[in-house]
């Protein structure tokens, strides 16, 4: 009798695979593989910021991996558009008939007829911006002003602060006065909570200031819960008090900041009385809200882009960033804001998107802008938009005007490429439909916007499918369009040094061999926890802390802060 054959054990193997999502945390998950299958999700305990722990999207990627939308082949539409109707193309074709699409409109209407459209679907360096800045750039296409999320906070904190540079999460534990300022991380940053969870353990007091109650709200010592829009009010009103009860810090305002005058002038006018009917609050609340925050050190404000989806949202930004900057809360550890650490990197960007290349044009391409797709698909433009390649975006989910960015996605004279990994509502309108790597598939090199760990994403799995990841893409439509320029022929590796060949400080003894062997690595800043500007420089026009922008002023818009309505 023929013994019985058993089935060979699975092969089993833990990958780690940094998350791509457009979130602060940029964990490092972790990847439970059976025999090139993804089973298990899970999260690296040693990671300072992932702990160990996942949110919940991350911890169902698989089912999302493997979802029956999942686009795994090149596609050609063969039905109207919108009905997501398709018959399956080889790579070649797809090429070939992009290419072949691409010249006749350059030919006809010139190349700002064709139009990027992207944002952070992935957040790699190389997903976000690499190969794909260098093709459109050469090829002289509309640029893209990608402004759907962060300009307004981001601007309006680079204003006063000079850069996207605030305090470090791992210094949160020392501070004794945390706000939470117009974000919910409870549900949008979870893992700064147990920065938070161990600050108040320790005898800090959170502070929320929202119109709604979250659940971060929920979970606070004091919710601070003003009408939407009146942020700069109430910041205003608070620095009325400081200045009247002498608990700003005059000695640091005159060290490391300029318009201290105009903006104390401008407080003037605003007394809690004024601001309690804007704001929703009574001038009690006021009053002692701003007792609380400049009497609590080392104090941290984190701020986020809630308050930005306002009329008045660069105002409101701009006028929480200040804060710290009148009680002296900078220079320590623990104190300051923090709406982002991407200024903190370092990496050499340009080497890695080229922006040069658009400059090989008898003129610079025009700039559309993200949030007006409608306008440019709709409206008389000259050139109009005949040809359009989406990839880190759906926006006909995302772009505002839903109705009018549909109908023009529906015209049958726009020729329209999505490279995807699912089948989205914008996929169903594609002419060429193409398969896209997720971070399980591809290398890719991550910032973060929430910590300062440097990562390296490396793939989990072999692609599924014929999937390729864009950086592949373009190289490909790049030889197809006859671009010899030696950046396409950059590997993903190339650029991934080019990105770290940068000289700033923070990123020296970090290379591609070390990022390969410790997957994320901590940036050489001078201290941990980082301090940031604990140096007193602040890279504005003036070197310090701009209370008074004559940047602004230039752009038409008050130099000092004020409260707008909205």
């Amino acid at each position: 009798m023929t013994p019985p054959v058993e089935a060979p054990a699975p092969q089993t193997e833990v990958r780690t695979v940094i998350c791509p999502h457009d979130c602060p945390d940029t964990c490092a998950m972790t990847a439970t593989i059976e025999n090139g299958v993804v089973v298990k999700m899970g999260a690296r305990a040693d990671h300072p910021i992932t702990k160990g722990f996942l949110c919940v999207k991350t911890q169902y990627y698989q089912e999302r991996l493997y979802s029956p939308l999942r686009v795994l082949y090149p596609q050609r539409r063969v039905g109207p558009k919108g009905s997501g109707q398709f018959e399956r193309i080889s790579w070649d074709e797809a090429i070939a008939t992009i290419a072949a699409r691409f010249r006749g409109i350059i030919d006809r209407y010139g190349a700002e007829a064709i139009l990027p459209y992207s944002y952070a679907g992935a957040m790699g360096k190389l997903s976000y911006a690499s190969m794909d800045r260098r093709f459109f750039g050469y090829m002289g296409a509309s640029l893209l002003d990608r402004t759907i999320c962060s300009t307004t906070g981001a601007e309006a904190y680079k204003a006063v602060m000079g850069t996207t540079m605030g305090t470090d999460p791992e210094g949160f534990p020392t501070a004794r006065l945390i706000i939470a300022w117009g974000t919910n991380p409870v549900s949008t940053n979870v893992h700064l909570m147990p920065f938070i969870h161990e600050a108040r353990s320790r005898g800090a007091q959170f502070v929320v200031v929202d119109p709604h109650r979250s659940k971060t709200a929920a979970q606070a010592d004091l919710h601070i819960r003003l009408n939407p829009g009146t942020d700069a009010a109430l910041v205003l009103a608070m620095i009325h008090v400081m200045v009247r009860e002498n608990l700003h810090d005059p000695a640091f305002l005159a060290a490391h900041t300029i318009g201290w005058e105009a903006l104390e002038a401008r407080a003037r006018e605003w007394t809690p009385d004024r601001a309690a009917p804007i704001t929703g609050l009574s001038a009690e609340q006021i009053t002692e809200f701003a007792r609380l925050y400049a009497t609590t050190q080392p104090s941290v404000i984190r701020l986020s882009y809630g308050m930005t989806r306002h009329t008045n949202g660069g105002q409101n930004t701009r006028a929480v960033v200040m804060l710290p900057a009148v009680t002296g809360a900078w220079g320590r550890v623990g104190g300051g804001a923090l709406l982002s650490t991407s200024g903190t990197f370092g990496l050499d960007l340009a080497a890695l998107e080229r922006p040069d290349l658009p400059a090989r044009h008898p003129h610079r391409p025009r700039t559309i802008n993200m949030i007006q797709l409608a306008e440019a698909l709709n409206d008389v433009t000259d050139p109009p938009v005949m040809g359009m390649l989406v990839y880190n975006s759906n926006p006909a989910n995302v772009a505002p005007n839903q109705r009018r960015v549909l109908a023009g996605l529906a015209r049958e004279d726009l020729f329209t490429v999505v490279h995807e990994h699912l089948m989205t509502d914008t996929a169903r309108y594609a002419d060429i439909l193409l398969p896209a790597t997720t971070t399980f598939e591809q290398s890719d090199l991550f910032t973060a916007y929430g910590h300062l760990y440097l990562q390296l994403g490396r793939p989990a799995i072999a692609p599924m499918g014929e999937a390729i990841p864009n950086t592949e893409l373009f190289r490909r439509l790049a030889a197809a369009m006859g671009y010899d320029d030696p950046c396409f022929r950059d590997s993903d590796d190339d650029m991934i040094r080019q990105a770290l060949s940068s000289e700033h400080p923070f990123l020296e003894g970090i290379t591609l061999e070390r990022l390969e062997a410790e997957t994320f690595v901590h940036l050489n800043t001078p201290t941990r926890p980082f301090v940031p500007f604990a140096d007193g420089f602040y890279p504005t026009p003036s070197g310090k802390i701009e209370l008074y922008s004559e940047t602004l002023l230039r752009l038409g818009l008050d130099p000092v802060v004020d409260y707008v309505p909205e």
